[in-house]
């Protein structure tokens, strides 16, 4: 099972970490990492896992500018829509 909202949150990260500095690119792709595990585990996150990347995304795009920070926000909207979908709160 392929979660598609995660997924592409997770390529849009890294796309987002072609055009930042080295150590913000790490934080990029280690939450592009995270969420491509998620994608395709056999259970669904709970909500406070996909809070604790929605915060981390939301605090990433406010470090950054230009279409990096763009991209960190479509990512950060793909788990929003996809976390609708979550059973729960």
């Amino acid at each position: 099972m392929v979660r598609d909202e995660l997924q592409q949150a997770s390529d849009t990260l890294r796309e987002a970490s072609e055009l930042v500095d080295e150590e913000t690119q790490q934080r990029l792709y280690d939450q592009s990492n995270q969420l491509a595990e998620l994608a395709t585990r056999d259970t669904d996150p709970d909500h406070g896992r996909l809070d604790r990347h929605m915060n981390v995304l939301h605090e990433l795009g406010r470090e950054l500018d230009g279409e990096a920070s763009e991209l960190v926000q479509s990512a950060r909207n793909s788990v929003k829509e996809y976390r609708k979908t979550v059973p729960g709160v």
